[in-house]
């Protein structure tokens, strides 16, 4: 279900699946931001309102289930209720500075959406003509390494990608898989996922040069992504692994 979820964004289909169970989310909408933001054409097919509503999928989200499954394990190990909220609270001030950090990160992804800087560098990915299927993996990279999520960068750039690639001449199915695949190589450079690789390692305070150490092999894999994904576009027989 989250693999046909996430091919649907990435495609620009934001129609609920029939299939799809959704309990009804905890929203709050920003009013001096909800609808005052526009996307426009190339970005979109016809000018688009943004919405800024804050939605709280208590029920399905990821979090709802470890913690769950952390209480029952915890009971199921001999702790009191007591000493979980202990426990718990141990953690929190633990990883205090951490979710701080995550928090920031998320904002910034944000701020690059409302800004319409995400749309800006897009633009500027599909000017790059023959190109393009490259630029546009590496586009899916950029777009995970500035929001820590793959699906929040098929969000973000998924209707771009598909628009850029009818543009260009290129299969926007294909890019539509490039943006989430060069996404992955995006993961292990962002600031979330390295703030969490040090709060589980205990070293703290070392973020960059986790980031030194990764950033190499992320740029890599997502340029031999880009190098598939441009082969999957112009040449045969590699053209013949793309869903017409």
């Amino acid at each position: 279900m989250c693999d046909a979820v996430k091919a649907r964004l990435c495609a620009g289909d934001h129609r609920p699946a029939a299939a799809e169970f959704r309990p009804k989310p905890l929203g709050t909408a920003n009013r001096a931001l909800d609808k005052m933001i526009q996307r426009v054409p190339p970005v979109v097919r016809k000018p688009t309102a943004e919405a800024a509503v804050y939605s709280l999928n208590w029920l399905t989200a990821t979090g709802s289930g470890i913690l769950v499954a952390a209480i029952i394990a915890g009971l199921i190990m001999g702790f009191t209720p007591w000493k979980l909220i202990l426990t718990y609270g141990k953690t929190l001030m633990r990883v205090r500075f951490s979710l701080l950090t995550i928090a920031t990160m998320l904002s910034i992804g944000y701020m690059t959406r409302y800004s319409g800087l995400d749309a800006t560098m897009g633009l500027a990915f599909a000017r790059t003509g023959v190109l393009y299927p490259f630029f546009g993996t590496l586009l899916g990279w950029l777009g995970v390494a500035l929001t820590g999520s793959d699906t929040s960068s098929n969000v973000l750039f998924g209707s771009l990608q598909r628009i850029s690639a009818e543009q260009v001449g290129v299969s926007p199915t294909l890019m539509a898989a490039a943006n989430s695949c060069g996404g992955v190589m995006g993961k292990m450079i962002d600031a979330q996922s390295i703030v969490v690789a040090s709060t589980a390692t205990e070293w703290y305070g070392h973020e960059g040069d986790i980031l030194r150490y990764v950033f190499f092999h992320s740029i890599a894999l997502a340029a031999l992504v880009g190098i598939m994904v441009t082969l999957q576009a112009y040449v045969f027989p590699f053209t013949r692994l793309v869903v017409r």
